[in-house]
């Protein structure tokens, strides 16, 4: 583009009020975090498809499924309120509700409305889905140590579960209109 010019320039337009302000240089990952986060990256991506296949393989079921069932059966009376059931699963109430009727399908859970709350609702894990869980359980754990405990120190597996701890908690914020999966 030619920058010379013999008439002058055009009088440039007055900015609106409420202009965005120039945005910030990124902060830019360095050598050593982009390794860490790739790392990172990869291990869960690996991490997550081991235990979903071995899942599906056991029990025709994949890994969120069971973490629901787990949930349930981990809960007093082995029931919780959807809204609960999702905060706790780290989900939207969407995909919540579309695996509770997956697992209902299987007679693994069901739904029992809340007395308390027209709206509300409760899972309910049922004897099958508690005998689907003592049949799987022993598979799932034995892949979740061999993919990860048995390669980690104590110290590795104790510094990991605080550093998992600190960025769970800071994706997490307490106050009004925070976007959390399970408000979705």
């Amino acid at each position: 583009m030619n920058t010379a010019s013999t008439s002058a320039p055009p009088a440039a337009e007055p900015e609106p009020a409420s202009a965005p302000a120039p945005a910030a240089e990124p902060r830019w990952l360095n050598d050593e975090e982009q390794q860490v986060w790739r790392s990172y990256m990869e291990a869960s991506t690996l991490l997550w498809d081991h235990l979903d296949r071995q899942l599906q393989r056991d029990a025709g079921m994949p890994h969120v499924y069971y973490g629901l069932l787990v949930k349930l059966a981990d809960s007093p009376r082995r029931r919780l309120r959807m809204t609960e059931l999702a905060m706790l699963a780290k989900i939207t109430r969407s995909r919540l509700s579309h695996a509770i009727a997956r697992l209902e399908k299987n007679g693994w859970v069901r739904r029992e409305d809340c007395p308390d709350d027209k709206r509300g609702q409760f899972a309910v894990l049922t004897e099958q889905g508690v005998e689907v869980l003592k049949q799987t359980a022993p598979g799932h754990v034995e892949a979740v140590r061999q993919a990860m405990f048995d390669r980690l120190s104590t110290e590795q597996q104790q510094a990991l579960g605080e550093i998992m701890q600190i960025v769970a908690e800071g994706l997490q914020p307490s106050e009004a209109g925070a976007d959390l999966p399970w408000l979705r």
